[in-house]
């Protein structure tokens, strides 16, 4: 019998847990790349380090009761994810050392290319590998690497959903087109979700306190689509004395009935995070982030999929941003499972509907 109050064996997995992948209603899919990362870097340690980080957090969760009794399984990382990411740094290095002003010189120019369709190769494979949970009615947690990604991952919930929302958990506002020249930066992937995926209806962006004039032009050009909640703009209402509880309300009323969270760790508070690749003073602190969260369960939305991206490891193996990074991804977990307790998934994905249609 497993015992959730023991302590985890060395060779578990996430979260301490033993249950084999059929057994899990919860996958997670690590993706460690972080090829364009252009501050600082080890965003590709974060799945290891928050596997690792994992098995000391106490599974009774006291908002979402006990997460881990649905099972929750995480796949080992793709051998073709880790050598494009291997090969892609060494090929951006040289890129990234000019701020991406590489123009007439045609050796960067090639190399450029080359990191630009590897960053295509890992959308497809995160795609593939989450549309088979999908399908197989499993809850998707993408766990980053850097911010590009869960570009895969957000299409096949978009597929899936329709119409869904995504509620964007960041210090940036991710708008940036082909930054340094790299389509799929870290710094794009929200520019990339809002021109490729029409199936999202919606990405409304909190805990931002540092973006673009030009990113800034793209969210109040979008119709809507794209909502930027300026943390000078939120504390200014808190300033003021309004309770973050409300605020987190009438943010959580922006987003469609379905919800996606893509979690960027430094959207925290720094103190939390120091080793992510682009820190920001500011930032939520752990607990207003889980109320955020929490206030999308208590409106009746229904989360149905998940990211958390940008952990990365101290340099003499500090484990502190990986100790965050796992609690906050056991509380995604935790209050998607609990959003999800009467979702439908969608006839055209469920088994016996493919069966008939083969």
């Amino acid at each position: 019998m497993f015992d959730p109050s023991a302590a985890a064996s060395p060779d578990s997995g996430i979260f301490g847990l033993t249950t084999s992948l059929e057994e899990s209603q919860v996958v997670v899919v690590p993706v460690p790349f972080e090829a364009t990362t252009s501050y600082g870097g080890g965003t590709s340690k974060g799945p290891a380090a928050v596997l690792a980080a994992s098995r000391q957090v106490d599974l009774f969760d006291a908002s979402t009761g006990r997460p881990y009794e649905a099972g929750i399984f995480m796949l080992k990382p793709a051998k073709d994810i880790r050598r494009h990411n291997r090969k892609a740094m060494k090929e951006a290095a040289g890129i990234i050392e000019r701020g991406g002003q590489i123009a007439g010189d045609d050796r960067l120019e090639r190399k450029l290319a080359k990191v630009n369709r590897r960053g295509e190769r890992v959308n497809e494979i995160v795609e593939a590998t989450v549309r088979d949970q999908i399908r197989a009615g499993r809850l998707v947690a993408t766990l980053g690497g850097d911010h590009s990604a869960p570009f895969g991952a957000i299409l096949a919930h978009a597929e899936a959903w329709p119409g869904l929302g995504i509620l964007h958990v960041d210090a940036h506002a991710d708008l940036r087109v082909a930054y340094e020249g790299f389509t799929w930066s870290h710094a794009s992937i929200m520019y990339n979700v809002a021109t490729r995926i029409p199936g999202v209806a919606k990405i409304v962006q909190v805990g931002i306190r540092d973006l673009s004039e030009e990113e800034f032009d793209f969210a109040s050009d979008s119709g809507g689509r794209v909502v930027i909640h300026h943390e000078d703009e939120v504390n200014r209402r808190r300033f003021n004395g309004e309770p973050w509880a409300h605020i987190a309300r009438a943010i959580v009323d922006e987003l469609p009935e379905s919800v996606y969270v893509s979690f960027d760790i430094d959207g925290l508070d720094p103190a939390l995070c120091p080793h992510t690749g682009t820190p920001v003073p500011g930032g939520f602190s752990f607990a207003e982030a889980v109320a955020l969260i929490e206030a999308v369960v208590d409106s009746g939305r229904a989360i149905v999929g998940v990211d958390l991206c940008e952990i990365a490891p101290g340099p003499a193996g500090d484990e502190w941003d990986a100790n965050v990074g796992a609690r906050m991804l056991y509380k995604l977990i935790g209050f998607a499972l609990k959003s999800r307790e009467d979702l439908q998934m969608p006839l055209s994905l469920r088994p016996t509907a493919r069966l008939a249609t083969e």
